[in-house]
This record gives structure tokens, C-alpha cells and sequence, in this order.
């Protein structure tokens, strides 16, 4: 479980198996979104897609048992996630 200040924390995962070109990014920012996170979601050189997501702890939970899904057409093998103090941050941006 997550420690947090009163604002919420952040989650900085990584997320392996075919989940690049299958809009792994983009249904990660629209679940974001939904949750009130703040972040981005990139690829990575090496195939996987790296997820920084800032926000309460139960809506962070939810959104890592969704990377552990992904979109229809992902197929993810592994997330790893690391829980770190919270930080302020505008948006969730997809980066290319």
C-alpha cells in the first residue's frame, strides 16, 4: 500500500508486453482522466510504456489494476510500480 500526504501520492510504473501501437497511452490518459489523476504515459525505446500518475491513493489503486489490463487489444505481461510523495502536476499528457 501506498503512504501519502494529504493530497494523495504518485505512481510511477512501468508496463511490459505488446502494449505499443494498441493505444495503450491514450486509454491511459482517458482512465486518468476519469479518476482525477495528473501525469503522463510514454513509450519506452525498449517496448514498454512508462505511466507517471499523481492523485488520491484509491483512485491510483484503480488505475493499476487497469494498467495491469490495458486497452482490447493490449496484452500486458508485467507492471511494476514504485509509490512516491506526492507532486503537483497539470494535466495528463501523452507523450510521443
Amino acid at each position: 500500500m501506498m503512504s501519502s500526504n494529504q493530497n494523495g501520492a504518485c505512481l510511477h510504473c512501468y508496463v511490459s508486453g505488446r502494449v505499443q501501437g494498441v493505444f495503450f497511452r491514450s486509454s491511459t490518459r482517458e482512465q486518468a482522466k476519469q479518476l482525477g489523476l495528473t501525469g503522463y504515459a510514454r513509450n519506452l525505446p525498449d517496448g514498454r510504456v512508462e505511466v507517471y500518475a499523481c492523485g488520491q491513493l484509491e483512485a491510483l489503486e484503480e488505475l493499476k489494476v487497469w494498467l495491469s489490463r490495458g486497452p482490447a487489444h493490449a496484452k500486458v505481461s508485467a507492471v511494476e510500480c514504485e509509490a512516491l510523495a506526492y507532486e503537483s502536476l497539470q494535466g495528463f499528457r501523452v507523450s510521443y
